[in-house]
């Protein structure tokens, strides 16, 4: 059957560095209350000028060098973000186009920070039909646009930064010891609107707005359906837990990411957490943390990686991969 193999993976973050003792001049907090409540040390800020699809550029291009395959072999390009560069075209489509990538279907995907899981599960569906056989998958945000910087419990918990992974379609036995993405899993429930959103947009208020969140109803939440999206696709290949090498939670809150590696059993040492180092940074945190995983040696060939994400709307999900 045809797998979509992982042949590169490749991050980047702003160079502005903002330490939690900077945001205690800015709002009532301290860097000893965010590290204790969310595990956070620093975020990246972009750049004046500096957009959503500079950072995905930047992710895939290193993606690229590291699978060693030229822009013009792609023939898909997905761009998972809530913060595009424009309303319209797709982000996506300035990627496209900044790469060289050829005339091919290039589009943005909007589930927030489970973006890329769903990013990930439609570019699988795209190269298992046989509708693509390369895809550059992108998470890219820059959340620091649409935080309310006097808001001190949204504006300490997000950051911005970009992941990117190249999938390439290829033929593999059929069994779970297949390299490439196993199984996936999607959902979302709408009665949770609005636990997490964003108060502005063109149909709305045609403004960008802010960013608002029902902490204690997200965390609630998160624990519970990250843990259950996992444990389904390990259901799905006649896998548990404890098969996986790797767990590689969306980088949200490290309390979060502790629960979920305890409601799976899981020791500390098979859980990534990078959310000290860039925040919450959407659908970027996955792709930076497996980057961060590969280049620490933590993630290799023929490991099994357990990658989940929650977000807004709620929009959750997991993909199952063999490295």
């Amino acid at each position: 059957m045809i797998r979509s193999i992982v042949r590169g993976v490749g991050a980047y973050l702003p160079a502005r560095i903002v330490g939690n003792d900077e945001l205690s001049t800015r709002v009532d907090t301290s860097d000893a209350w965010i590290r204790e409540r969310t595990g956070i040390e620093q975020r990246h800020v972009a750049a004046d000028g500096e957009l959503t699809s500079d950072l995905a550029c930047a992710a895939a291009k290193r993606a690229l060098d590291r699978a060693d395959i030229d822009p013009a072999a792609i023939d898909l390009v997905v761009v998972a973000t809530s913060t595009p560069d424009n309303t319209f075209p797709a982000t996506a489509t300035a990627v496209q186009r900044k790469l060289g990538v050829p005339p091919c279907p290039a589009y943005d995907l909007q589930a927030v920070c489970a973006g890329f899981a769903y990013a990930l599960c439609t570019a699988d569906n795209h190269l298992r039909l046989g509708q693509a056989r390369c895809a550059l998958v992108i998470g890219a945000e820059t959340f620091s646009r649409i935080l309310d910087w006097q808001d001190r419990s949204t504006c300490v918990l997000f950051g911005d930064g970009a992941g990117a992974v190249v999938l390439r379609a290829e033929k593999q036995a059929g069994t779970v010891a297949d390299r490439g993405i196993l199984a996936t899993r999607l959902y979302a429930d709408g009665r949770h609107y609005d636990d997490l959103y964003v108060d502005g947009g063109p149909s709305s208020t045609g403004t960008t707005g802010h960013l608002r969140m029902n902490g204690r109803e997200v965390f609630r939440h998160a624990v519970a359906d990250l843990a259950g999206a996992a444990e389904q696709v390990l259901a799905d290949c006649g896998l548990t837990p404890a098969d996986i090498d790797l767990l590689v939670p969306h980088q949200a809150n490290k309390r979060i990411i502790d629960a979920v590696g305890r409601r799976l059993d899981l020791p500390a040492e098979r859980v990534v957490v990078t959310v000290d180092r860039h925040a919450n940074t959407s659908a970027a945190s996955i792709p930076l943390a497996l980057d961060h995983a590969v280049a620490t040696g933590r993630l290799r060939p023929g490991h099994l990686v357990c990658a989940n994400a929650m977000g807004g709307g709620f929009a959750w999900g997991a993909a199952l991969i063999r490295w």
